[in-house]
């Protein structure tokens, strides 16, 4: 946004320009980005001795279920799990592009803030093209979330703006950023699969610095009841996204007795201690955001983001 003598530069919570932030951004853009279609491996045929994510991270991990099933049986899950946490990462950019050109609709085309949102907007749709190629090689179905959760963000991305739009969009990166690492390092996971995970934790690392900083710019005027109803719209914001990470079909695609997948997927207590890793350094911001409210993190808890 341009600025005058009258109109001080908004800056971020250490006091920096966002224009200063923004320009390098872009610069950073410039020298460090991927093109997937050339940079992933296509067209090897999938090999199936692989995992689709590091087996820690399963739903099933550490349960009997997961005991009993054969090595083959636990990479064909594991495979059809990537397969729904890429799904719902598309669903999210999605949203997440959509609100972002909302937002800088009526702003100034020439300076760096508004160039950096549509380079933001142009990673994320590569992503998600990158995603659903991904999922597909992976013998996967595009897995949805259901039907009131797809219709609630429908209109979340009509409706949300502000801090709640840019906090939301940090509370998926975040959660996805720290699996992907893990992921993107471990030899056991189809080569592929870690090269795309490269690649959005590279890029991301970008989108997330931003979102922080728009969320504390956001913020600077905002009173209680305003930060009190924001903090809970993040929070179920959070709630859907992670909630719809792991699709009840993955367990019927693999192959898995449904029922007694999702009852003891839900009592994993390994899984909810892997998720709750996930978003220590979210949480951090979040309560230094006060974005962190009591409703708010009964919400959080609700997820095991807490």
């Amino acid at each position: 946004m341009a600025t005058t003598d009258a109109q001080p530069a908004a800056q971020d919570e250490g006091g920096h320009d966002i224009n200063d932030i923004t320009r390098r951004l872009l610069e950073s853009s410039a020298k460090l980005s991927y093109d997937p279609a050339t940079e992933v491996d296509w067209d090897t045929p999938l090999d199936k001795s692989f995992h689709g994510m590091s087996p820690e991270w399963s739903s099933l991990y550490g349960t009997r279920y997961w005991d009993e099933l054969t090595e083959d049986q636990r990479k064909e899950l594991t495979r059809q799990e990537s397969g729904s946490v890429a799904s719902t990462g598309i669903w999210f950019e999605v949203i997440l592009q959509q609100m972002v050109l909302r937002d800088i609709y009526a702003k100034d085309p020439g300076s760096p803030e508004f160039q950096w949102a549509l380079t933001e907007i142009a990673d994320e749709c590569r992503h998600s093209i990158m995603f659903a190629r991904g999922v597909r090689k992976l013998g996967a179905p595009a897995y949805k979330p259901r039907r009131a959760v797809m219709e609630l963000g429908r209109l979340f991305k009509t409706l949300a703006v502000g801090e709640a739009a840019y906090a939301s969009i940090l509370v998926a990166e975040e959660v996805l950023d720290v699996m992907q690492r893990d992921w993107m390092r471990d030899e056991r996971v189809v080569p592929f699969v870690r090269t795309i995970n490269n690649i959005h934790v590279v890029e991301e690392s970008r989108h997330m610095k931003f979102a922080r900083d728009e969320t504390i710019k956001r913020l600077e005027k905002a009173g209680w009841l305003r930060r009190n109803v924001q903090a809970l719209v993040i929070s179920i914001c959070a709630y859907f996204v992670i909630t719809s990470m792991w699709n009840r079909d993955v367990y019927r695609n693999a192959g898995l007795n449904t029922e007694r997948a999702l009852a003891e997927a839900k009592a994993n207590q390994h899984h909810k201690s892997m998720i709750r890793s996930s978003c220590s350094g979210l949480m951090d911001f979040l309560a230094s955001a006060k974005l962190l409210t009591r409703p708010a993190a009964a919400v959080y808890r609700r997820a095991n983001l807490l």
